[in-house]
């Protein structure tokens, strides 16, 4: 509705113009919203304002050649000017109503568009380091990028989604260090524990598992235990596959599935690492210093050079991120987003930076991040810190058992990830409409109710005749969920364009108000056939509608419960 109201306000300036009441090169932008009181009608415009000084006009009188200058159209039923010169549109029923047709027969699609015309777009997320169980902030991280993902492919873009393994690196070496300790019957407390070890009782049971000789497969290794305690090359190996296993099932459990998982040891192994740092070193933008060998970042907008090879001669963290997203790049990925925790910050300026100093063409602003903060877990009016099982945080895998998939994915997604975010486990547990999901999902198996009492009372819907008879819905609150039905594609392209699944959440969390309203207030299953018919319409397309947004969620929309 609000494209055809803005082709309205189009053809309204050109007529203006060819009368020489707005100069031929005006073009002011057209902005039509949704209004928040249906007092002021169903839409407004703040064209007027933003386009009276070059029509020499104040922005009300202004609106009032607008107004007076709208061709008829079938849409609009009357336009008001209101305060300094905002345009009130009042859209007529029909118009309001042939949402609900356009809903019925795109029915899964309905909302998707092809904006991004088929376009590769590379989505990386999780990507956690295989040295425990996935965390709550990897969850977070797991929710948002699926769900981007998600928001993507309804935006008409072809999504890979991809996880990046550190399995190398300083972590690593602590964590074969921490199953070694085990294997050889240490203890945390005990003295000859490693400095920096891993304390979690999953530590006890991958040693155990290793001297068992169990063999592990995961997503593409397969690795048996030596039972050797002193083979800590064996027990790196074995760790790597056994946590990876680990950290799969979670992220089944958690319904996230990746098209790739990329393996950070490939980098060294096939010598891309190696060959980033020469590129940078023969472009000029290195230098030795102490020892070290720096990359210039601040000729690309850092604070201070970073240093890229340290003294002992290994590489700081950002080296093979570089090799890695110009990776991406030479795999012909023009638009990547990296979706990580805000901890991840610091490393964007360097890997930018990095990128730019290979001059390999790759555009400045490469790759795009979307960056989470951090999760805070109250259970009992108390904040929940310590796993039992991780020895030092709160896992995924907790919060899936404590309040199942669909509750974790929702309060997980259903913030800015800018926002921090208290995730409330008595909330989430809850069944009653202090629970959003719970709220959401009540909506849709409370419209799926109606057919089935239809039936159970020995009649049927004919949507036909329900469609043909929409002009008998006359209630106020039925033409609110109409327009709101029509703003779904809308919400749908902006969430996908900002990345920001919240606001597919609030819009859902707002349509199932308006529905348990109307449902509260009026009968569906009424005496008149028409006007019954049009109103199951009316609902199924609020239910499919629902179903389409919380499928954009990974959220499951239950018929009964």
């Amino acid at each position: 509705m609000k494209q055809e109201l803005t082709s309205l306000i189009e053809q309204t300036l050109e007529s203006l113009k060819q009368a020489g009441q707005l100069p031929a090169d005006a073009s002011p932008k057209i902005m039509v919203d949704n209004t928040k009181d249906k007092a002021h009608g169903d839409y407004a415009s703040n064209i007027a304002m933003v386009s009276s000084k070059m029509a020499g006009m104040n922005p009300r009188q202004w609106a009032e050649e607008i107004v007076n200058a709208l061709p008829d159209s079938p849409i609009l039923k009357q336009a008001e000017i209101a305060g300094p010169g905002f345009i009130n549109f009042f859209v007529t029923e029909a118009a309001s109503f042939s949402v609900v047709e356009t809903i019925l027969d795109a029915k899964e699609t309905f909302g998707h568009n092809d904006s991004g015309k088929g376009q590769s777009v590379q989505v990386e997320f999780v990507s956690a380091n295989p040295t425990g169980p996935l965390h709550v902030g990897h969850g977070r991280g797991a929710a948002v990028g699926d769900c981007i993902s998600r928001l993507l492919e309804a935006n008409g873009w072809k999504v890979t989604r991809e996880f990046y393994y550190n399995d190398a690196g300083a972590q690593i070496d602590n964590l074969a260090l921490s199953v070694q300790a085990r294997c050889k019957g240490l203890t945390p407390d005990d003295a000859g524990w490693p400095e920096d070890g891993y304390r979690g009782e999953y530590i006890l049971d991958l040693a155990n598992s290793f001297m068992n000789g169990d063999t592990i497969e995961s997503a593409d290794q397969s690795f048996t235990g030596t039972k050797d305690a002193d083979d800590l090359e064996g027990i790196r190996h074995f760790a790597v596959a056994y946590l990876r296993r680990e950290q799969d099932l979670d992220l089944k459990a958690f319904e996230v599935d990746f098209d790739v998982y990329f393996l950070e040891s490939s980098l060294y192994a096939d010598g891309k690492v190696e060959e980033t740092v020469q590129n940078l070193i023969k472009n000029g933008y290195t230098y030795e210093d102490g020892g070290a060998l720096w990359l210039k970042t601040t000729e690309f907008g850092d604070d201070k050079d970073r240093v890229m090879r340290k003294k002992d001669g290994g590489y700081t963290y950002f080296v093979p991120d570089v090799a890695y997203h110009q990776n991406k790049w030479q795999r012909g990925f023009k638009k990547v987003i990296n979706e990580q925790g805000a901890d991840h910050h610091s490393t964007i300026t360097r890997v930018r930076a990095g990128l730019q100093a290979l001059q390999a063409g790759i555009p400045e602003g490469y790759p795009d991040y979307v960056l989470h903060q951090m999760v805070t877990v109250m259970k009992g009016g108390e904040e929940v810190k310590i796993s039992k099982r991780a020895g030092s945080y709160v896992t995924l895998r907790d919060l899936i058992d404590e309040v199942g998939r669909d509750a974790t994915r929702y309060f997980l997604a259903a913030r800015a990830p800018s926002s921090q975010l208290t995730f409330d486990i008595d909330l989430a547990r809850s069944q009653s409409n202090d629970n959003p999901v719970y709220y959401i999902q009540y909506a849709h198996a409370r419209i799926c109710s109606i057919l089935r009492k239809l039936e159970s009372e020995g009649q049927s819907w004919d949507q036909h005749n329900g469609l043909s008879k929409l002009d008998r819905l006359e209630e106020d609150q039925e033409k609110l969920l109409a327009n709101k039905l029509a703003r779904f594609p809308e919400v749908v392209a902006i969430a996908g364009e900002q990345s920001a699944p919240h606001q597919v959440a609030n819009y859902l969390h707002e349509l199932a108000s308006d529905f348990h309203g109307y449902y509260n207030n009026h009968k569906t299953i009424v005496e008149d056939q028409d006007l019954r018919d049009a109103r199951i319409a009316l609902t199924q397309a609020v239910r499919q509608v629902l179903f389409n947004g919380l499928y954009l969620l990974g959220i499951a929309a239950p018929e009964e419960m």
